[in-house]
């Protein structure tokens, strides 16, 4: 009873047996008193009689009985018929989408399904074929995350490797600087796991915040400064605002965490530093405009498509055909681990430019902080470019 195959046919049996018998009652009560009516009228029933006309009477009604009775089965034949028929059309595609969801939970994203006619089905299909389309790009991109966490990790375990076996052997004297080198090594090492790490709990909402009263301004040049070095060698210019001279300095209060807020503009200056060729400039920025804190990190770079200014903030998500600095081209979660910190602060981080080779601007917009303004809540994010 539960089948809506089943349901479909009974529904249009119970209109056809309704009808039928509210036909049947109708036809019932009216005729005989419009019978005797027509027959007044006409004359018809003078000479025979008051048991002839009750015998016409009772045929008549008999008569009609019976075609009501033929009429309400087969009637009803006919509802069932097609409800079965509508049923057939209304089930079949939606047992296709039954099957090829389970393909894709199966793990078979390439599954496509018929468009039907109808609109609401036809929509029901295009959404499913966009889930499977979705699938298959979130799978193609952990297959690659995969191999290159693998190529990531192998590199530096190489090299401490031989390292490692140089100094066993003695052709290497494990001295400060062959020591550093693994050092190094090991470091790389570490800001992979921590990356991942954090990718794992700004998704989860998992991400611990200290939130404090803070001017958003002093945070945001420590951490700028911070890579200012970074910049610097990949032949960049870094200007930074406010400069922080005199009055002119607008307090920007916000309720944040320093540390985590520093991972932010960290991110995203390392970002735009892989989007900038040699020659560029970075700006890095703080302001207050209305009731919002905006931190902004607008580069020079290679731009952004407006396809990609949200893809962008996916995991593990890279833009086709980007620039490469060296042998790193980022993990590929950078931003979307910034997303993630400024929106368990109650804010957002978005994405603009006005397209290739044309730069880009990161903007985190966040409350300032007010009298009456409450704590945010940590929430789930949102890769680099």
């Amino acid at each position: 009873m539960n089948r809506l195959s089943t349901r479909l046919v009974l529904s249009h049996l119970l209109v056809a047996l309704i009808g039928a018998v509210a036909t049947f009652v109708i036809v019932r009560q009216l005729a005989p008193p419009l019978f005797d009516s027509s027959m007044n009228r006409t004359g018809a029933g003078l000479g025979m009689g008051r048991v002839g006309e009750t015998s016409l009477r009772t045929q008549f009604a008999d008569s009609v009985d019976q075609a009501l009775l033929v009429g309400a089965i087969l009637g009803s034949v006919a509802a069932a018929s097609f409800g079965a028929v509508a049923a057939w059309r209304l089930l079949r595609p939606l047992g296709d989408m039954a099957r090829a969801a389970r393909r894709m939970a199966g793990g078979d994203y390439a599954t496509v399904v018929t468009v039907p006619h109808e609109t609401e089905l036809a929509e029901l299909a295009t959404d499913l074929n966009l889930l499977g389309t979705a699938l298959a790009g979130t799978e193609a991109r952990r297959v690659r995350l995969l191999g290159e966490l693998a190529h990531e990790m192998r590199t530096p375990l190489t090299v401490i490797d031989g390292y490692v076996e140089g100094m066993i052997d003695g052709i290497l004297p494990p001295d400060p600087a062959s020591l550093g080198s693994v050092s190094d090594e090991v470091r790389r090492l570490r800001r992979l796991a921590d990356d991942l790490s954090a990718l794992s709990r700004a998704e989860e909402g998992r991400l611990d915040l200290a939130l404090q009263p803070h001017d958003l301004v002093a945070p945001v040049r420590r951490a700028a400064e911070r890579v200012r070095p970074q910049v610097l060698d990949a032949g960049l210019e870094l200007l930074v605002a406010p400069e922080g001279r005199g009055e002119s300095v607008e307090s920007v209060e916000a309720l944040v965490d320093p540390d985590r807020f520093a991972q932010v503009v960290t991110n995203l200056v390392g970002n735009a530093i892989r989007a900038t060729a040699p020659g560029g400039r970075i700006s890095v920025s703080c302001t207050r405009r209305g009731g919002q804190a905006l931190v902004q990190v607008a580069d020079t770079g290679e731009g952004l498509d407006a396809a990609d200014l949200e893809r962008v903030f996916e995991r593990f998500y890279r833009v086709p055909g980007r620039r490469s600095v060296g042998a790193e081209s980022g993990s590929g979660i950078g931003l979307t681990v910034a997303r993630g910190i400024v929106r368990a602060h109650g804010g957002e981080l978005t994405a603009a430019s006005a397209g290739r080779r044309r730069g880009a601007t990161f903007t985190a917009t966040m409350p300032v902080l007010t009298a009456t303004a409450p704590a945010p809540t940590a929430s789930a994010p949102g890769a680099d470019r």
